[in-house]
């Protein structure tokens, strides 16, 4: 079965035997892109999540027959060095990795957050933010999620200045 779908700004038609195979799947080991990670494949560490049509899912339980005419965007086409996203920038100024294996799927996570709630209270982020990390870097995370909000604020209000 053909399966198409806009991943990155990219199209993509990709043929699969079986659509219902996750699509963390389809886009670790056919389109080789390795940064959205494999944690527990059951849909609750949230390693696994991305973005379809800019909501956050967590790809290990979202069967590709669902990405059909979607647009998708892995930790690879957030950003990248020359212009990082507000989150992945906050999350260097904040040094949040340790092992930095589920980082992808909290940057991914915090990015759909501050889509839908551009200035997160505690209580959003507690609510919201629901991956796990092994490495416990949570207190780091929440310091970087409001500096991506402040970040973001900042990089939206320069960029509809005005100037004579």
């Amino acid at each position: 079965m053909k399966i198409s779908f806009i991943i990155n700004g990219m199209s993509k038609i990709i043929d699969v035997e079986d659509e219902n195979t996750p699509l963390l799947y389809i886009i670790r080991d056919v389109l080789d892109l390795k940064g959205t990670k494999f944690g527990c494949g059951k849909a609750a560490c949230g390693a696994c999540t991305l973005h379809v049509n800019n909501e956050a899912v967590r790809s290990c339980s979202y069967p590709v027959k669902f990405a059909e005419g979607k647009e998708i965007i892995t930790i690879e086409g957030l950003g990248n060095r020359a212009k990082p996203h507000p989150v992945q920038q906050a999350w260097i100024e904040e040094i949040v990795p340790q092992c930095g294996y589920c980082q992808p799927g909290f940057i991914m996570a915090t990015a759909a957050l501050l889509n839908k709630v551009p200035r997160p209270t505690d209580k959003d982020i507690d609510n919201n933010i629901i991956n796990i990390c092994r490495c416990g870097t949570y207190y780091r995370m929440r310091k970087a999620i409001h500096r991506a909000a402040e970040l973001s604020a900042e990089s939206s209000s320069t960029s509809f200045k005005i100037t004579d």
